[in-house]
Parts: C-alpha cells; structure tokens; sequence
C-alpha cells in the first residue's frame, strides 16, 4: 500500500481513536534519530539479507489472538517452515519462543515482553521498529538494545524510515511481508474478535481476556485492512482460522 492510498486509512484512524498525527510524528523523529546515530537497515538490504536465509515468496504471519498457540502447533506440524519467512506481531514472539520457534522477522512496537523479544533478537530474529505516539519513551530506552533493524512510522515517511501500510503490529506484519514480495501468506492466530491473550496484554490475569474498547476498534481496523490485501493484492491468503471454522 503506497502512502497516497494509506492515508486516507490513517486520518480515519487517527479520528476513530483520538490520536494526534503530531504525536505520532514526533516519536518517528526520535526513531530517525536514533537510526541516524546507530544505522539500520533500507528495505532493500532487509531483502537480501531475508533471501539469503531463505530464497522464498511464501510468508507466515502470527499474530497473538487466542488461537495462536493451536496454529503455531499446526504449522510446525504441516508446513515445511525452511519455505516459509515467519513473521511475528510483537507479543505473539513470546509464544513461538516457548514451542521453540524463532520468528524470521519481529514487527513490533517494542511494547511485548522486552527480555523475548532481546532474546529472539540474539537468536537471529530481524527486527522492524515501529513508531508511534503511545511508545516515544519504549523507542528512547529500547532502541539500541537491538540489530538487524528496520524503522517505520504510520505518520509521512522520513529520513530513514517507511510506511508500508498497517496500523496494528499483526496487519503492518502483513503489509511488510508484502513489501518483502510475498505471494503466499499464511497468518496463525488472527482472530480478530473481542478476546485477547496474554500475548498481546501481558498484564491482564489468565490466559485470555476481553479486549477494552480501543483494541477492539484497532481489531477491527486489522480485519479491514486484511479485506483491502485480499481485494486489491495477488496475494494467496491463507488465514488458518478460516480452518478451524
């Protein structure tokens, strides 16, 4: 999605939810900064470096909604992932971490479980930054703890950062596995409804819980944006929930 078409997608977010484009902006200018002084990856060095550790066009993107630890048991048990790029939505990299799968990229916020996703970090796992006007502080602190990243805003891009569509972690996972060249994606706990785990919320109790008005309105921009990918791309969507049904 090129930013002509995303912002017409982004003013309505930012006026379904309250949020301030100035916000946005200036958390994207620290993430440019920080990028300047500690150098980060071009979208074109990101897909080479992804093509030399698998040569593919096939992508899984796992997100962390409740059927998410049934649907990485499913594709280690069904899928050849040495064909497939993994993608994990921030939080959801918890939960590959403990059935000992380490995602081939992170897209995140940096607001999952710091100490996995350092460690999927140290395990090899490339990492897309994302900036926004909740996380200004996360950016500031966490930044340079990692490599082998790559920044994004959902504002205007500048200096070293991109746009490539989303607004959730899950859905800007899908839109940057298009921008990688995907033609195949196959995407593991997206549910889209009003529950969400622990994954996503490390800080309610148990398992699963409900989702607060603002995260079922982002839930519901996901599941849109994941229509407009099906309408308006040649990309083979595959959403495992759709098996499960």
């Amino acid at each position: 999605m090129d930013f002509n078409e995303w912002e017409g997608w982004y003013k309505e977010i930012l006026e379904t939810l309250g949020f301030l484009r100035e916000d946005d902006e200036k958390t994207a200018e620290l993430l440019d900064k920080i990028l300047d002084e500690k150098g980060c990856l071009t979208i074109e060095q990101f897909f080479d470096e992804m093509m030399e550790k698998k040569d593919t066009s096939k992508f899984i993107v796992v997100g962390a909604g409740p059927s998410i630890k049934k649907h990485i048991k499913y594709v280690k048990e069904n899928y050849d992932l040495n064909d497939y790029l993994i993608v994990s939505a921030d939080g959801a990299t918890t939960a590959m971490l403990e059935e000992d799968l380490v995602p081939d990229i992170v897209a995140t916020d940096l607001d999952g479980k710091m100490e996995d996703l350092l460690a999927a970090n140290s395990l090899g796992s490339y990492f897309v930054i994302h900036a926004h006007g909740n996380n200004e502080e996360l950016i500031d602190n966490w930044t340079t703890k990692f490599d082998k990243i790559l920044g994004t805003t959902q504002s205007v891009p500048i200096g070293h950062l991109y746009n490539f569509g989303g607004f959730t972690d899950g859905d800007r996972a899908m839109f940057f596995a298009i921008a990688l060249g995907c033609k195949e994606m196959v995407l593991a706990g997206m549910d889209f409804g009003t529950t969400v785990t622990k994954y996503s919320r490390p800080n309610i109790e148990g398992a699963t819980g409900p989702a607060d008005e603002i995260k079922t309105k982002k839930l519901i921009f996901a599941e849109r944006l994941l229509s407009w990918i099906k309408e308006n791309t040649d990309v083979k969507v595959i959403n495992l929930v759709d098996i499960d049904k």
